[in-house]
């Protein structure tokens, strides 16, 4: 639940206790951020500020016991006046001790603000450069963990879509782009913020047409046909200088008419374009919208693998190898009847691990129990597509028995 946050009692430059909201939910400052000035105070009023009941709670529970103190150590009434609301950010446990889910959670919350805000966010390259060293700190040791739960993220409409869309994106560029561009890690940087940025010229629209059940009509589908371009417009309005970063969000929706023929010929920024490009579109047939069904996460790694001549294409084999033909967070259904959710890719790539959630006869199970795949009794017999599952996946407590 929502309440009023008193924005007026806020001190100004000192780093925000709580997130502050809109009456909608959607993001205004985060835990930490701070209030520039008494203008951007009377902006930020005009949204109708808003804050989590806990946390207003948590916060005024420290102002009323600082108050408290002073009362039961006889201070006088003008000290006691003068106390002001607490501000700074109360000690969090440290990231290492966070679980996957809370931190890509956490990634998303600040990835996501970051987009809304476009042309009016500050610092913006300094927080993008932020999220990205966040992002490889927790690849680096929790690789299958991160793309069980950014597909779970992504499967999940209450979350917003641009940024989910956005996150993963990215990190299925990192994955297999990393071997590919070995050398050029200036262009892999440059990949990696276009991917997190690429829809920015459309992120709330993006996260609106998700929930959207009418086509579009010829308004909106302009406005989505130019997004690479306002994309790149509001980049360099907030100083993105990158020449490369830009150009691969001015044409990430420019579909490759032919397939690289060669990875290892081929020139890096091609390889970086087509790479995007096979990303974000692998990524949008696998997320479930209101206006169509998505696509079970094995026939978009068919189509990624596949060129339009049946014959396969390196790079979508470089893929298919790097995430797996089921990729972690996807369902499938098993061989014995059971429908289950992938958790770790396998040693082959068509035989992860999964969770089995529902028993032959259809009925959740209580505890869902590990398969491996590669066995032949727990074989996959087919995708799913997330449209059609109907239990729900507690990921903490699955990636907690692993």
């Amino acid at each position: 639940m929502k309440v009023p946050f008193p924005i007026e009692q806020v001190e100004l430059n000192a780093p925000l206790p709580v997130n502050v909201v809109d009456p909608h939910g959607v993001l205004l400052l985060r835990r930490g951020e701070i209030i520039r000035n008494e203008a951007h105070r009377d902006l930020l009023k005009t949204h109708g500020p808003m804050v989590d009941e806990e946390e207003y709670r948590q916060w005024t529970f420290r102002y009323t016991a600082a108050i408290d103190k002073k009362l039961r150590g006889n201070e006088r009434l003008e000290a006691i006046a003068g106390v002001a609301r607490p501000m700074g950010v109360q000690p969090t446990r440290n990231e290492q001790e966070l679980s996957a889910l809370e931190r890509w959670t956490d990634l998303h919350t600040r990835l996501s603000l970051l987009l809304v805000q476009g042309e009016q966010a500050q610092d913006f390259e300094r927080r993008l450069q932020q999220l990205e060293s966040r992002i490889d700190e927790v690849l680096r040791a929790r690789v299958d963990d991160s793309l069980f739960v950014l597909v779970q993220l992504l499967l999940d409409r209450a979350q917003g879509y641009s940024a989910s869309h956005a996150l993963l994106s990215a990190v299925l560029c990192r994955l297999v782009g990393t071997p590919l561009l070995a050398g050029h890690e200036p262009l892999q940087r440059s990949l990696m913020h276009a991917a997190l940025t690429m829809n920015i010229g459309m992120s709330k629209l993006q996260d609106e047409l998700a929930l959207r059940l009418e086509p579009l009509d010829e308004a909106l589908r302009a406005r989505v046909n130019r997004h690479p371009l306002d994309g790149v417009r509001i980049l360099q309005a907030l100083g993105v200088g990158d020449g490369v970063w830009l150009d691969l969000v001015r044409h990430h929706h420019q579909q490759p008419r032919t397939p690289l023929p060669d990875l290892t010929g081929c020139a890096p920024t091609d390889l970086a374009a087509h790479l995007l490009a096979l990303a974000d579109v692998f990524v949008a047939r696998i997320s479930p919208r209101a206006s169509r069904r998505s696509q079970p996460a094995h026939v978009a790694a068919r189509d990624a693998y596949l060129t339009q001549d049946g014959q396969a294409a390196p790079l979508g084999a470089a893929f298919i190898k790097t995430v797996g033909v089921h990729i972690p967070g996807s369902y499938v259904q098993l061989e014995n009847g059971e429908l289950a959710v992938v958790v770790r890719r396998g040693r082959r790539a068509n035989a992860p691990l999964a969770f089995a959630l529902v028993g032959r006869q259809g009925l959740p199970m209580g505890e869902p129990a590990l398969r491996d795949t590669s066995e032949p009794a727990f074989q996959i017999k087919a995708g799913v597509a997330a449209d059609e599952v109907r239990v729900r996946v507690n990921p903490s407590k699955l990636l907690a028995r692993l």
